[in-house]
């Protein structure tokens, strides 16, 4: 999220309740004054010389570490502060949310500076005061330390789960990993560690799969003993073996993203790239290399710790694994409460351009290597890189800007470099590949926003909308009226996509024990997720980069609720080319629409064509887990398709007609 996008803040949780009623009071009122009936034209201009070829990447993702969209959620990690570097440095500290088992008569736990890890000092000691036998028993299950995850572990029966973990002790161990019920009484899986005096009398790592005996959407991990003696632990993980490509990302959410066919994925935010202290920003030199040396870091920005282990290796192979290009965003000396004066910026500009060596050097070079050794010998394919985060109002913004500019142009003169500072302050001593542009506004104002880029001049540097949301109290937690609005505002990208090269929406995931922003295009708990009305509206719009742009015409009395854009596009299935037609109706009237399309190099086939809707019974409907598809598309054949045609067009719906087209003389730009 940007700087200045700041999520509004009410008196009250109750003030909040009853604006939303008021709203969907006045919402309800409305559409019980549908009006039938109204008549409209709509003209497409399909002749290939006002067509206009889009952009290859118009439409992409942008993901930031907000709402535990990461940490807890897109990277499978199980484990919260699995190194029990959350607490800070300082020893003891808190290990939250690790918990003991036992009482102070059977375990003290704390933590101390032990570790094997040099930038990842703190460790956990247990002194186990119990034992099998004697005057002080320990309980029958043991006693030792549990990890809830994050708000739950989802464990399912028959999956493979990998777990790791590093152990130090001068006494004999044994210890029981398990997989167990939130209260611990019921074990899904467990292995015993075992061994005498001097097996870890020196840090152990040890690794083993346990695989479940049934499902359990609430689990945790323990770490038990009965016998006595102190046991250090460190770093300790379970990863779901079935994970997105084998990457590491949670399956079901990463399929979520790659259904929307994003041909670029923008990272690592937002506020979160600069922290709202320098010290917590994102530095992308301590998030690679083996996990276990991560520091992790505090995302102060949106108040939660975070372990790295989704660092900038992790979205840059996310990138590939999509087929979408990777736009970094990196911090340009910047943080919410501070700057760093151009005269001493050297330092932060070498270490932006050696982290595009690591992107894409060869395995023989500096940081290459450390990327090769990762796995990934080949380079990635990094050619955008964002300098901050719309942060041009700054004092040194523009100073440094240019030292970051003038350095990667050097370095890899290829690599498209993007402006925080809007297209107005580009200049020959100024310049920019790209200018970066967020957009947050109530419905109606986002609605009105189609024609944002319409009196843009069209030469210099093009605009990449890398944030773009309704907010406010008819957005909710993701109603149906801010997906139109957004539909309308792509409505309008398309249109001008001569002068707008790339755009996505903010945010992107959701966990829903940790709302910090609504509405997202995606919630998500440990083992649930669904997407909002604006999510499955991106559906609409995955089929427009690199497609044919065509001119359209809405002709409407007396009403101004309508937007409409054409394009062709081509299957990459079976090569069938398509003519999709896109209607907006942001208002309460139902419109029988005459559609006429001229120009076309081949006609329309009268079989094969298909209508989708994206509508509901009223504007500020939204999904839940109860019903994550209260509001989504649902497709239909258009019987007799022809370039000439009448059609209903429901009230607050977003429309597309693909009408399929002979193959004989059409061809795409």
């Amino acid at each position: 999220m940007s700087t200045m996008a700041v999520p509004r803040v009410y008196a009250g949780h109750w003030l909040r309740c009853v604006l939303v009623v008021v709203c969907a009071l006045c919402w309800a009122s409305s559409s019980v004054r549908l009006v039938a009936g109204q008549a409209g034209q709509l003209s497409v201009d399909a002749s290939p010389q006002t067509a206009r070829k889009m952009p290859d990447k118009m439409f992409g993702i942008f993901f930031e570490e907000i709402n535990h969209a990461g940490a807890g959620g897109l990277w499978a990690e199980l484990v919260s502060n699995r190194g029990f570097e959350a607490g800070g440095p300082n020893t003891p500290s808190n290990i939250d949310p690790w918990f003991i088992i036992g009482n102070e008569s059977s375990i003290i736990v704390g933590t101390d500076r032990t570790s094997c890890f040099e930038r990842n000092p703190v460790a956990l000691r247990m002194e186990v005061l119990c034992g099998s036998k004697g005057t002080n028993v320990c309980p029958s299950g043991g006693v030792g330390v549990y990890n809830p995850g994050y708000w739950g572990m989802n464990i399912e029966r028959r999956k493979g789960y990998k777990v790791s973990l590093h152990i130090r002790s001068s006494d004999a161990v044994s210890l029981t990993i398990s997989l167990a019920s939130s209260d611990g009484l019921h074990k899904l899986a467990s292995r015993t560690i075992t061994g005498g005096k001097k097996q870890f009398a020196k840090w152990t790592k040890i690794q083993f799969r346990l695989y479940s005996s049934q499902n359990n959407t609430n689990s945790r991990l323990q770490i038990t003993t009965t016998k006595t003696g102190v046991v250090w632990l460190d770093q300790v993980s379970v990863m779901p073996s079935d994970t997105y490509m084998g990457h590491g990302f949670r399956k079901d959410l990463a399929s979520m993203l790659a259904n929307l066919k994003p041909q670029f994925l923008k990272f690592p935010g937002g506020n979160y790239a600069m922290g709202n202290y320098l010290r917590n920003a994102f530095h992308w030199g301590e998030t690679v290399g083996p996990w276990e040396e991560r520091p992790g870091h505090v995302n102060d920005a949106w108040g939660y710790w975070t372990d790295d282990g989704l660092g900038f290796f992790e979205f840059l192979q996310l990138a590939e694994d999509l087929g979408a290009s990777p736009v970094w965003v990196v911090n340009d000396g910047a943080s919410i409460n501070e700057e760093v004066p151009t005269a001493i910026i050297a330092s932060l500009v070498k270490d932006v351009v050696d982290g595009i060596e690591f992107a894409r050097g060869g395995a023989n070079t500096t940081w290459g290597s450390v990327r090769a050794a990762m796995g990934h010998p080949q380079p990635f394919k990094l050619d955008y890189v964002s300098i901050g985060n719309q942060e041009c109002w700054m004092l040194y913004y523009r100073g440094n800007y240019q030292k970051f500019y003038s350095a990667i142009k050097a370095a890899y003169p290829d690599i498209n470099i993007i402006s925080s500072c809007d297209k107005s302050t580009t200049s020959a001593s100024n310049p920019a590949d790209l200018y970066d542009v967020h957009v947050y506004a109530s419905s109606a104002n986002m609605f009105s926003r189609t024609s944002m880029f319409d009196n843009t001049p069209r030469s210099g540097p093009k605009a990449i909308v890398s944030e773009y949301a309704v907010t406010g109290n008819d957005a909710g937690k993701g109603t149906l009226v801010a997906a139109l609005a957004e539909a309308a505002f792509l409505v309008g990208l398309e249109k001008n996509s001569d002068v707008v090269e790339m755009a996505s929406c903010a945010p992107l995931f959701v966990n829903d024990n940790d709302r910090r922003w609504s509405p997202d295009a995606i919630v998500f708990n440990s083992w649930q997720h669904y997407g909002c009305p604006n999510y499955w509206m991106l559906h609409f719009f995955k089929d427009s980069s690199g497609a044919t742009f065509h001119p359209t015409t809405m002709q409407v009395s007396n009403y101004d609720q309508m937007v409409a854009s054409a394009i062709t596009w081509q299957s990459p299935k079976d090569k069938s080319t398509y003519l999709k037609i896109k209607v907006v109706n942001f208002g309460s009237k139902a419109v029988d629409l005459n559609i006429t399309v001229t120009g076309l190099e081949s006609g329309i086939k009268s079989s094969g064509s298909k209508k989708t809707v994206l509508t509901s019974a009223a504007p500020l409907d939204e999904n839940s887990f109860g019903q994550p598809e209260k509001v989504a598309p649902v497709s239909s054949p258009v019987a007799d398709a022809k370039q000439q045609m009448g059609v209903s067009v429901s009230p607050y719906s977003l429309t597309s007609f693909d009408l399929l087209l002979e193959p004989s003389k059409h061809s795409i730009i």
